[in-house]
């Protein structure tokens, strides 16, 4: 359950302003059809983060010792100050949707994603975890608890939130997360 928790409550702060949520706001104004967006969202983070996550144990798994749990715990400090850089989303230079709604996001979603700070996250949970799937359900819930308000509100969300408050709690929860994998490799804890 802490596994879940924890990628979800990380994951769900994190995505606030990040690229794939402005991808989000973007794709509800352009189709005004909320449902099949939010499908694919879901689909997509499913598909992204089960390989991420999978990709995590795996590397836990093999890369067993205490240098991993550093090298892990280092990896939520750095991703700590990669929060803090916002993201953009350029909308200049798109080409007309040849597909619906649920399929463009789905494909949008799932490339976008790709190294993207979330799909990061994900591994190091995993790997800090070792376990694929509470880590895929928790962050999955965090996309959708952050995307959601995103698809349905669209750019009022963005006039609303603080982006650059949220950025700096979801830098430090990544930042206390990693001392605290810090200490607790060191037997600090």
């Amino acid at each position: 359950m802490e596994a879940f928790l924890t990628s979800a409550a990380l994951v769900a702060v994190a995505e606030i302003g990040d690229k794939t949520q402005l991808l989000a706001i973007v794709l509800a104004t352009r189709f005004k059809r909320p449902w099949p967006i939010i499908a694919g969202i879901f689909v997509a983070t499913l598909a992204n983060h089960f390989l991420a996550a999978l990709v995590g144990e795996q590397a836990a798994n093999f890369l067993e010792g205490t240098w991993f749990r550093y090298l892990v715990a280092a990896s939520f400090i750095v991703m700590a100050g990669w929060t803090l850089i916002p993201d953009t989303f350029d909308e200049d230079g798109q080409k007309p949707v040849r597909f619906g709604a649920f399929l463009t996001t789905l494909v949008a979603f799932f490339l976008v994603e790709m190294g993207d700070k979330t799909q990061l996250a994900t591994i190091a949970l995993a790997a800090r975890f070792h376990s694929v799937v509470p880590v895929m359900a928790g962050t999955t819930l965090g996309m959708l608890v952050a995307n959601i308000p995103a698809v349905l509100l669209g750019h009022q969300v963005i006039k609303r939130v603080p982006l650059k408050t949220v950025r700096l709690i979801a830098a430090l929860m990544f930042f206390a997360i990693g001392l605290w994998l810090l200490a607790q490799t060191a037997g600090l804890i």
